[in-house]
């Protein structure tokens, strides 16, 4: 069966069970409140020249980000500039041979190109995503079908403690083991004042970003055995803050400090926890959530004058899954910023 006519197949599947479009519809309604806010607090132009963001991974210039922004939750399939996830350049090497993942966010972004090459590594993938992205999670499927591993796709929330434990049983059932947990659902939305957060946005930010992780580390864990490890995705804005994403960062730095934390708990059992803190990375979740006239200079302010590609996240996380590469590293936050130094 061709991947075109998997694609339709699946596309024609069930769109969405009534919570995640009610999820779906509440990212929307917190957008549209933010997109009226900022409409009234309007910068003014800007007359500076943008700065050049450098050269891409071919040796060409980097090509101008589509100022556009995406509906939440934010779709890969829906961005003028693919997003690079396939890293060709890189060579698998059999670091995970015969291990089995379960990635949260993985139908796109970071999560689909760390499948990706875990799947060139000889991994087995369980690929969790919110459950309104078919198409997304389609092509990340086929991604890991492609580098001859086996895919199952699970749609659901991760706020859930019951999806959670479903997860990690989907896993065990495919697969009969689970080696790799990969943490890496997100939800933000930008704003310029802290009194545009009401609780209920605070709530979906902290819920999903932090208590998500923990209760999907805790359904995971039970199951671990030594030599397992659990990867968090942080954030630099959990090093450094950002004044537009203020519960974000603090969602960002809870997760560091979890991953430092459940680190220490769980050594004496031979599993290792990490987390790698990403700079400004062209996914579909800034998108979806800055101001289309700011996406032209998103990622600018790095050294390399540019954001990454999903490609160049992927290989930390391969390096801190693998044991004959990372076997003496634990609770550590690795910095891929595009910054000079750590921070």
């Amino acid at each position: 069966m061709s991947t075109s006519t998997r694609l339709r197949k699946r596309a024609a599947a069930p769109a969405k069970s009534n919570a995640t479009a009610r999820l779906e519809t509440t990212y929307r309604r917190l957008q549209r409140a933010q997109v009226a806010l900022d409409s009234q607090r309007a910068k003014p132009a800007s007359s500076k020249k943008l700065p050049q963001t450098g050269p891409g991974l071919d040796g060409e210039p980097a090509p101008p980000l589509p100022r556009k922004r995406l509906r939440k939750p934010g779709r890969e399939a829906e961005l003028d500039l693919a997003p690079r996830y396939l890293n060709p350049a890189y060579l698998g090497s059999r670091k995970l041979d015969g291990k089995v993942a379960l990635i949260t966010g993985g139908d796109s972004g970071i999560g689909r190109a760390v499948a990706t090459l875990f799947a060139r590594e000889g991994c087995d993938i369980v690929l969790v995503h919110l459950g309104g992205e078919q198409q997304d999670a389609a092509i990340a499927h086929d991604a890991v079908v492609n580098e001859g591993r086996k895919c199952v796709l699970l749609a659901g929330d991760v706020r859930q403690r019951g999806f959670c434990e479903r997860a990690v049983a989907k896993a065990l059932k495919a697969f009969g083991r689970l080696d790799v947990l990969v943490n890496n659902a997100a939800f933000q939305l930008h704003a310029d004042r802290l009194e545009d957060l009401s609780d209920e946005r605070i709530d979906l930010t902290l819920q999903t970003n932090v208590a998500g992780y923990l209760r999907m580390a805790r359904a995971a864990l039970p199951h671990l055995e030594a030599g397992a490890c659990i990867i968090n995705t942080g954030s630099v804005t959990g090093l450094a803050g950002s004044p537009s994403l203020v519960d974000y960062s603090a969602s960002k730095g809870a997760i560091h400090a979890l991953t430092k934390a459940l680190a220490q708990q769980v050594l004496d059992r031979g599993i290792r926890v990490n987390a790698v803190a990403p700079g400004p990375v062209w996914t579909p979740l800034n998108p979806a959530d800055k101001r289309p006239s700011d996406m032209a200079e998103f990622g600018s302010h790095t050294a390399f004058r540019r954001p990454a590609q999903p490609e160049e996240l992927a290989p930390a996380y391969v390096f801190l899954a693998s044991p004959c590469t990372a076997s003496y590293i634990t609770g550590i936050v690795l910095p891929v910023t595009g910054e000079v130094g750590a921070i």
